[in-house]
């Protein structure tokens, strides 16, 4: 759901929506109409005017802390660096002292960071090195001017302020009332009070009175030309050169129908950084919740090769850098270095500090139905006996705005939803589940009672002189729960219980939106940045946190309703670093244009490696009509990516999976289904997300580390380390261009089992039918039988391994299984996390955690192998307790596959099948 952006008249709820919802870019600002941005811009000094007092040094419980001072206005600002467990860097930069604290970012990272004994091994004249003693790297800082870097193995990984762009505004400036000239941090007199905004920015005819408070900094990646993450951007993987052109903003904003190939920011923002190059990954996290801006300038820089004999032999090469700056209009500079070395490392430590993707319950990554609105209890049944009648699977149904109480959260409408629960009980006898929409404006209305309760609370946001904030959404007047408040937050959370949510049952679910905040007719159609928060801080200070806060109280609520004992589903629009923990994202109000299914793949694969493993992007497209063909094609990308729901805006023609003609309906039948069979596979990726912090769906280059023609591909992705997809994204495709990454790699088609040749590239024929999707040599994928009509209807179901065998003949695999909605997983250890080991012919079932104790309830029947090289004479099992039986088996010697069949063996136990 989305509102009125760039419309001229805020949307009374009776209107006609889609005769205003219209796109308009010019309701959002560019680069250059943000003061902040400017005036950092116009700060461009030859050299950095801070140095570093290296008589202020100060090491205490293994932290360095030490004085830097502008050279010119002298005021002083107290750097920190910490040494944090895992090969993390954190470095702080604050006022030393004054008028006013500044805001840093809280309950984003899971505690505070463990950190390891800093030692100063050199200090000379004018600089210092430290280092950690057990790790590989040092820091070298140069007083004057101020500069860090630092060294792997001797090597340059990252320079910090090497372009002499540390800028900090202090809350020391001239005041406004002074007459002083203003002026920014270089003291430099600024050319135009005005143009560069520092007390007052005007916004359309909206006045932002404020205290200039920005910081910025700039790190250089030493032979990084591979950059990537800063979501949410209708954009590449692969960030570009800003150059001249707009920088990278990280501003939560409802955007309807984005623009693609944009660097403007959309509803959330994790402000991470990748960077990627043959011999190591390393990672940049800003943890700053105000505006930010990011540059990036790749470039090549000469280098001498120092390690030729003489001077005289010395020469040059080209080295790849990359320059990235990073701006905010408030706050602190508190930022980490993730070191890496590889990819997966660089996961860990961003986890180990924001926390892994949640564990989700088993039926959210099955597949989901929804559109604004579905009209009454009747619409609902008739859907839902749709999908039975024409033999397609689904697992969650979904209720807009319209199902309230004139927009009222927490309720039903009487006459459309006169038996919610009835209606409830039916999705539950079917082992369905039903999501609602809750978002955080709240009607202004004495007579509704979350509303009296929040007021006389002094739960909403205020405005600068102390009176409830009152904007316009969707039900009209409406004032913001203040979410940033612990106390709102629990508030909010008790609401979803059974005796205050009334009519709602143990089925329900919770879809967060318009959570940026989203306000009507108002800056950049979101609050405006005076807005006062808990404790008084400014809505401009932690504007980026807003949504992130809704859903960690919407997620702890629905664990509060089961007494702590089921696991939550939580949908959010807006998000922060950190968000993973509290459920999954989706890309928004993307459009039904099949540029908007190309982007949706780069979009996904950036939030998958900034740690949001459970995202999607609405099928079929949001906002207006798809033709068949794009619908088909999206069902069979959306299948393949981890939130997989279909979702339509209102004033769009209806599009449930059968109404398009029985040849796509039989092709979007086989699409769901086959997500329901690799069910898990989908569930083994995470937990291991949750467990490892490792994305779900990756691209190539995380995978392949060391292919360089993957680092810019992400129009091909991997779903964990097994499954290679390569989605139609264009109209009228017969044939497609696929890249098999990883030079010597063994391939097959998943569904026909064929070997692919070792060409890196190959033109693959392609129909309507189905997507290429591969099999990775040396994988086992655990699948299920097809039964039943939702995910509750498959514990028993029959599992089934794929393997593929690699270059030398081996394999392996996982299986991890629970009762799919419980803690018990975790409390209890009611798991069973098996592996799975092909090698030398023989087929290992063992163990993974041996402390699981969960009783599984289905068999493994059948076993195919592909690349098996020749028939075998005899297959034989060998059981606990030394049983051994012979297997049935077939073997198709044209694509060397060996099938195992009617196996009926526990999973849960070790037992090794031998091929003679």
């Amino acid at each position: 759901m989305s509102d009125e952006v760039g419309s001229t008249k805020t949307p009374a709820p009776d209107d006609h929506l889609g005769s205003v919802l219209t796109e308009n870019q010019s309701k959002f600002k560019t680069c250059g109409q943000i003061g902040f941005y400017r005036r950092q811009k116009d700060f461009h000094p030859d050299r950095s005017p801070y140095v570093a007092q290296l008589n202020t040094l100060n090491t205490e419980n293994g932290v360095v802390t030490l004085n830097l001072t502008h050279q010119e206005t002298q005021v002083p600002l107290k750097l920190q660096i910490f040494a944090v467990e895992g090969n993390i860097l954190r470095l702080k930069i604050n006022e030393e002292s004054s008028v006013k604290p500044r805001f840093e970012v809280p309950d984003v990272l899971v505690k505070e960071p463990t950190t390891e004994q800093l030692k100063v091994s050199n200090l000379e004249t004018g600089s210092l090195v430290l280092e950690q003693p057990s790790s590989s790297w040092k820091i070298h800082l140069t007083a004057n001017p101020f500069s860090l870097l630092v060294t792997q193995e001797d090597k340059e990984l990252i320079s910090v302020n090497a372009q002499g762009q540390l800028y900090f505004e202090n809350a020391v400036l001239p005041s406004k009332e002074s007459g002083l000239t203003e002026t920014d941090p270089a003291n430099k007199p600024s050319a135009s009070k005005e143009h560069f905004g520092l007390w007052k920015e005007k916004c359309e005819d909206y006045l932002d009175l404020k205290d200039p408070s920005s910081v910025g900094l700039d790190f250089t990646l030493h032979g990084f030309e591979n950059v990537y993450g800063l979501p949410e951007h209708a954009d590449t993987h692969q960030l570009q050169n800003t150059g001249e052109s707009e920088a990278y903003r990280l501003y939560n904003l409802d955007v309807f129908g984005y623009r693609i190939h944009d660097k403007m920011g959309t509803y959330g923002s994790v402000p991470l950084l990748l960077a990627h190059k043959l011999s190591h990954t390393c990672g940049i996290l800003w943890l700053n919740a105000s505006e930010t801006l990011v540059e990036v300038h790749s470039k090549a820089a000469l280098k001498p090769q120092m390690h030729l004999p003489s001077p005289d032999m010395q020469k040059q090469r080209v080295v790849p850098n990359t320059d990235i700056r990073w701006m905010s209009e408030s706050g602190v500079v508190d930022v980490f270095l993730l070191l890496g070395p590889a990819p997966h490392d660089i996961f860990k430590q961003y986890a180990q500090l924001t926390g892994t993707q949640m564990f989700p319950p088993l039926f959210s990554l099955g597949y989901h139905q929804c559109r604004w609105n579905y009209e009454d209890e009747a619409d609902v049944e008739a859907v839902d006996s749709g999908f039975d009648e024409h033999d397609i699977p689904y697992d969650v149904i979904w209720l807009d705005i319209e199902h309230t109480d004139g927009k009222r959260y927490f309720t039903w409408d009487k006459e459309k939803f006169p038996n919610p629960v009835k209606m409830q009980e039916n999705l539950r006898e079917k082992r369905r589940k039903l999501v609602v929409i809750s978002d955080p404006h709240i009607k202004v209305d004495p007579k509704y009672k979350l509303y009296a309760e929040a007021k006389e609370k002094g739960y909403f946001v205020k405005t600068i002189n102390g009176r409830d904030f009152e904007g316009s959404c969707w039900p009209g007047a409406s004032s913001y729960l203040d979410f940033t408040n612990p106390a709102v937050r629990e508030w909010y959370s008790t609401q979803f219980s059974f005796d205050k949510y009334k009519n709602s049952t143990d089925v329900l679910f919770i879809w967060n939106d318009m959570n940026e905040p989203s306000v009507f007719e108002s800056p950049e159609w979101t609050m405006p940045k005076e807005a006062v928060h808990h404790m008084g801080w400014h809505h401009r200070d932690l504007h980026n946190l807003y949504g992130f806060y809704q859903q960690m109280s919407t997620s702890e609520g629905l664990i509060h309703r089961s007494g702590g004992k089921e696991r939550p589903f939580v949908l959010t629009r807006s998000f922060f670093a950190g968000s993973q923990r509290y459920g999954a994202v989706w890309t928004g109000d993307n459009k039904a244009e099949w540029e908007y299914l190309q982007i949706s793949v780069p979009m996904l694969l950036t939030l998958s490696v900034t740690g949001i493993s459970f995202c999607g992007a609405d099928v079929g497209g949001f906002v207006g009509d798809p033709d068949a063909e794009l619908l088909v094609r999206w069902y069979q990308a959306g299948s393949f990516q981890p939130f997989f729901r279909a979702h339509a805006m209102q004033g769009t023609r209806r599009r449930e999976p059968w109404l398009f003609g029985e040849d796509n309906t039989s092709i979007i039948r086989r699409v769901i289904k086959e997500r329901y069979t690799l069910l898990p596979f989908w569930y083994l990726l995470f937990y291991r997300a949750y467990l490892f912090a490792e994305p779900v769906m990756r691209p190539l280059w995380v995978v392949f580390p060391k292919d360089p023609d993957v680092f810019g591909i992400d129009k091909e992705y991997m779903l964990g380390d097994a499954l290679l997809i390569a989605p139609v994204l264009d109209p009228g495709v017969t044939s497609l261009d696929v890249l098999f990454p990883g030079h010597g790699e063994h391939w097959y088609d998943f569904r026909k089992f064929n070997p692919i040749s070792s060409s890196h590239r190959q033109k693959v024929d392609v129909t309507l039918k189905e997507i290429p999707v591969y099999q990775r040599g040396g994988s086992i994928i655990p699948m299920h039988t097809m039964t039943g009509r939702s995910t509750g209807w498959m514990d028993e179901s029959p599992y089934e391994l794929r393997i593929a065998l690699d270059r030398k003949g081996a394999a392996v695999g996982e299986v991890y299984l629970d009762d799919g909605h419980s803690f018990q997983y975790l409390h209890q250890h009611m798991f069973c996390y098996r592996r799975f080991t092909f090698t030398k012919n023989v087929l290992y079932s063992s163990s993974a955690d041996k402390a699981g104790c969960y009783p599984v309830r289905s068999a493994l029947e059948n076993v195919h192998i592909m690349g098996f090289k020749k028939s075998p004479s005899e297959v034989i099992v060998h059981q606990p307790g030394g049983g051994k039986r012979k297997l049935n088996y077939s073997y198709n010697k044209v694509l060397c596959v060996l099938s195992l069949e009617n196996l009926s063996l526990d999973i849960s136990v070790d037992w090794e099948i031998h091929i003679k």
